[in-house]
């Protein structure tokens, strides 16, 4: 084995491991996310949720009534 090659290798390797680290830590944090909004919304009052739906949709010009 070429000792020139090698330090080319284990930095093409390291960048692969940082990738898909990187790509794992997306996942993770929308699955969080989604976790998050779900229970968020499944313990609030229901006018809570109505108000919130109520403004979101006002403020993306989305009829609503």
């Amino acid at each position: 084995m070429n000792t020139a090659s090698h330090p080319t290798a284990v930095s093409a390797l390291s960048a692969d491991k940082a990738e898909r680290a990187g790509a794992l830590y997306a996942v993770f944090a929308a699955v969080l996310l989604g976790i998050v909004l779900i229970a968020g919304s499944g313990f609030a009052g229901p006018e809570v949720l109505h108000n919130a739906a109520h403004d979101s949709r006002h403020a993306n010009v989305f009829p609503c009534h």
